[in-house]
């Protein structure tokens, strides 16, 4: 039975690696789980150049977008700021909030496209950065094509970007990161509940950090650990049905 287990869940050779994790940065190169459903991801962003200096990275919630967009960020020395935050004033001046999105030779990081604050700055936003020779990275759940862009050019300017789609997470990348999601919370579970949420719960990375988020702030209020019995409570509508 026990080396049944072992080969059925990973969690034996990922443990350590989770432990590792840790205390680092939430979204730091080295948090960063790496698997063949990030990898065309990870190859694109190695790269020193893009064509027409721009990639879109997509793909569902959960995935990596985010912490890779934070990673290129950093090592780029980027700006890095969220889609939904950019605006244009009656000026022209480009905003990001409330602060003024100088013109300058720094590429940048554009998360949630989707969420678009304004099409009209994030138009200018491109224009700038290609007459600049600026490299640009956006983050999407879906690809350009899909896009609901009401501005014509807008439209087309992205549909020619080159894109990079991340998959759900194989097996051993989603066991790692259940495993560094609760080592994040400092979060200390029995290896027997963490192996039944991983058997139990969808096989997505967005459910992995709904059901960490969620035992964790159950946890906390309860005062209780976590436990197979509390995970039943607070899950049910991300449990499977089966053997609960």
């Amino acid at each position: 039975m026990g080396d049944k287990r072992e080969q059925d869940t990973p969690f034996s050779v990922q443990a350590q690696l989770a432990l590792d994790l840790q205390q680092k940065r939430h979204f730091s190169a080295e948090r960063f789980i790496a698997g063949g459903s990030n990898a065309s991801a990870r190859a694109w962003l190695a790269r020193p150049q893009w064509p027409e200096g721009r990639l879109w990275l997509w793909g569902p919630a959960g995935t990596g977008k985010t912490h890779l967009l934070h990673i290129w960020a950093a090592e780029q020395e980027a700006i890095l700021c969220e889609a939904s935050a950019l605006s244009c004033a009656p000026d022209g001046a480009l905003r990001v909030g409330q602060q003024i999105l100088e013109a300058s030779a720094a590429p940048l990081a554009i998360d949630h496209i989707e969420r678009v604050g304004s099409e009209v700055a994030l138009l200018h936003l491109l224009n700038r950065a290609h007459a600049a020779g600026q490299r640009v990275l956006m983050a999407s759940r879906h690809p350009p094509a899909r896009g609901d862009f009401a501005l014509p050019d807008l439209a087309s300017r992205l549909r020619a970007t080159v894109t990079a789609g991340l998959e759900e997470p194989e097996d051993n990348v989603r066991a790692t990161l259940l495993l560094s999601l609760l080592a994040e919370r400092q979060l200390v579970v029995p290896q027997s509940v963490t192996e039944w949420l991983w058997r139990r719960l969808p096989r997505t990375g967005e459910a992995l950090v709904q059901a960490v988020q969620r035992l964790d702030e159950a946890a906390m209020a309860q005062g209780s650990a976590i436990s197979r019995s509390l995970a039943m409570n607070v899950l049910k509508d991300l449990l499977k049905d089966e053997h609960l």
